[in-house]
């Protein structure tokens, strides 16, 4: 219940936030349209189409959060949070076609030789322009981190960089107008060029997301703090994320504990950690799997340094857990984390021929684990 009011506030936020960019926008694109058509300056015209176009940013955010704040169903048993990663991605392509756009209008520009007239009404609208939208931009900005939007901070950051292109506007205006050289065109181009840089990175960023990106190493081990916290936890390995949107983030781990643990309180210590791990960090813990420690044999010790030595002369070898020898049965089961690199197969299967080297009497089942989180 907390989950879903905390979901709905959040999206409360982002839609009273995206209203306001709509109604800012809106006023802006009038304004300039009319002073751009009087004064015939194309780039205080396109200032204007791209107003238009964060207006429609606006209007795709509130629509995806709508959409992403959908309660899951058979179909969707994750919900539906990734739109908002989706929305993201559109607002960037709009930004890109903005770009792209104002780009070939400044290159005609250029090639036209046409020059505008500005008056000190042009030039206060603009001033007041930039202020405006440096303002909505930081909002966005800093309200889309606070709630972790991807569509506000890609729309406020578009938003700051219209406060550049009209700050740009005006710079070149008052150029025109105390020594009659006509430069918008040409910085027209010159940022239509940084702002499809922008968007293209902001849509490389926004896929990268979709793909499924490795989470923050604070959030992965300030996690496995709370697990360990928890009594008769030993170690807490294979942490491994799944993002399903702002806020709708769910992990599997497996724990160490003592092989003398029963049944019952193995599922209260579990049930304790999902408790802890979801208050303290908001990450729904769904599959816990259990590493026993052996407890009864003090040759452990020795098998467990022998195996150790082994794998860290492999610079590739990241860690060793989940280590147990069963000397009834002569096996030895351990899983290795091995870097990510071209090689980490031969990598795994020569660690695990010197282990059997070592120990030839026993069956070496071993699993090779990746640097999911840490």
């Amino acid at each position: 219940m907390a989950e879903q009011n905390s979901a709905k506030e959040r999206g409360k936020i982002i839609i009273r936030t995206s209203i306001i960019g709509i109604v800012v926008n809106i006023l802006l694109a009038g304004f300039k349209m009319v002073v751009g058509l009087i004064s015939g300056s194309i780039a205080i015209v396109l200032d204007a189409v791209n107003n238009l176009s964060d207006a429609l940013s606006s209007v795709i955010t509130i629509v995806g959060t709508a959409l992403a704040g959908k309660a899951p169903d058979r179909k969707h048993p994750y919900g539906y949070g990734r739109i908002e990663y989706l929305s993201a991605m559109i607002i960037s392509v709009i930004v890109l076609y903005a770009g792209i756009t104002s780009l070939v209008e400044s290159i005609k520009a250029i090639f036209a030789h046409e020059n505008p007239e500005y008056s000190v009404t042009t030039l206060v609208i603009i001033a007041v322009a930039v202020i405006a939208k440096l303002g909505l931009g930081t909002f966005f900005i800093g309200t889309g981190k606070k709630i972790r939007s991807e569509s506000l901070v890609a729309s406020g950051t578009d938003a700051r960089f219209d406060a550049i292109i009209s700050l740009s506007t005006l710079v070149a205006a008052i150029i025109f107008v105390f020594t009659g050289v006509s430069l918008e065109a040409y910085l027209g181009a010159i940022i239509s060029l940084f702002l499809i840089k922008t968007a293209l990175e902001m849509l490389r960023g926004t896929l990268s997301q979709i793909l499924g990106e490795r989470i923050d190493s604070s959030v992965s081990k300030a996690v496995k703090k709370t697990i360990l916290s928890v009594d008769g936890v030993i170690g807490a390995y294979d942490l491994i994320f799944s993002d399903y949107g702002p806020d709708r983030v769910m992990a599997s781990v497996h724990i160490e504990i003592p092989d003398t643990f029963t049944a019952d309180k193995i599922d209260v210590i579990t049930r304790r950690i999902q408790e802890d791990v979801f208050a303290e960090h908001n990450v729904m813990l769904v599959s816990i799997g259990i590493y026993s420690v052996n407890t009864k044999d003090e040759k452990i010790a020795k098998v467990r340094n022998d195996v150790s030595k082994i794998l860290s002369a492999h610079d590739e070898i990241l860690q060793m857990h989940g280590f147990f020898v069963d000397f009834e049965r002569k096996n030895i089961r351990f899983d290795m984390v091995v870097d990510f690199a071209p090689d980490r197969k031969d990598v795994f299967e020569a660690a695990i021929s010197e282990v059997q080297e070592k120990y030839p009497d026993y069956n070496i089942v071993a699993n090779m684990d990746s640097d999911y989180s840490d």
